[in-house]
């Protein structure tokens, strides 16, 4: 196991070196002189040469990214250009509020979806089969902000259940309130894809040989489907929860600006819509990380499930 976690880890070196340099040319494909925008558009060609200068944009490329991966070896992600705040003092601040979304998401997500998975699996081509297929098809087919706009609509304004906006800890009854309604929306479309996954793959395994020889023994016929089935359909499950999480980080984009999170869905917006490179920079570098290190817990748990996975 030690040694599989080993290979795991090494891996992902390769992928973060090429997450640095996809995040570091963000700056330069960019449409614009970076310079320009620090210095501002009516800022005399001298000054706007003084800004390349400061921030080494006339340098040659290489020594450019050699420079910002030693920033990032040190936890330096630059500055501000608006608010001249640290970057990854911003990044702390909202990346809290965006993990937590998404991991209410994903705990909704897993909650809702499998068990109708596996209830649709078990009543094959029934009434209750088929309204859970009809049901998972219209939430897949609504975009996000859709339900996010439908739910403030009806919760939020008609029925007055929930806040409209802001954000306060899950330690109190009000963070429950305010986390609700954008985990929900957040989640809506994983709910649909995970639910089908699990219909699919408890409607393959429930037909293996060793699933009929559990019932032929006698054994509690929840115990057969929980134990012996969903056990084993349980790694393409454990696939798309993982991916989901990386899926819901970039969603909360959306859900943060419709809710009015504090998070770095939003805090990404705000930048990019200023024009803030640093704080774009890092905030794609941030949720990069996140994704990775996700998809690093996804292999540790097949290995966890299939002892198959780590003795190959």
């Amino acid at each position: 196991m030690a040694s599989y976690i080993t290979g795991r880890l090494l891996l992902t070196v390769p992928v973060l070196v090429g997450v640095s340099v996809l995040v570091f040319l963000i700056l330069h494909l960019t449409p614009g002189n970076p310079a320009l925008v620090v210095a501002g558009p009516d800022a005399p060609p001298d000054v706007v040469r003084e800004v390349e200068h400061t921030l080494g944009l006339d340098q040659p490329l290489y020594v450019q990214y050699g420079k910002y991966v030693l920033r990032l070896i040190h936890g330096d992600l630059g500055r501000s250009v608006r608010s001249h705040e640290p970057v990854l003092r911003q990044l702390l601040t909202t990346l809290p509020v965006t993990i937590t979304l998404a991991l209410v998401g994903v705990a909704l997500t897993v909650a809702v979806s499998v068990p109708v998975g596996i209830v649709a699996a078990y009543n094959r081509n029934s009434p209750l089969d088929l309204a859970t297929i009809c049901a998972v098809l219209a939430a897949s087919a609504m975009p996000v902000f859709a339900v996010g706009l439908i739910l403030l609509w009806i919760f939020a304004i008609t029925l007055r259940w929930f806040p409209l906006s802001g954000y306060a800890p899950l330690t109190t009854v009000d963070g429950w309130r305010h986390i609700a309604l954008p985990a929900v929306t957040v989640s809506s479309g994983a709910v649909a894809l995970l639910a089908r996954l699990t219909r699919s793959s408890m409607l393959e395994t429930l037909h293996q040989d060793y699933v009929r020889t559990a019932r032929a023994k006698g054994l509690w016929e929840p115990g057969v489907v929980v134990r012996h089935a969903f056990r084993n359909a349980l790694l393409p499950v454990i696939t798309i929860v993982g991916l989901q999480f990386g899926f819901l980080l970039s969603g909360a984009v959306v859900t943060e600006s419709i809710f009015s999170l504090p998070g770095m869905g939003r805090l990404l917006v705000d930048a990019i819509l200023g024009r803030d490179f640093p704080v774009v920079q890092g905030a794609v570098l941030m949720l990069a990380l996140t994704f990775v290190l996700t998809n690093l817990l996804v292999d540790i748990a097949y290995a966890a499930v299939d002892p198959r996975v780590r003795y190959a």
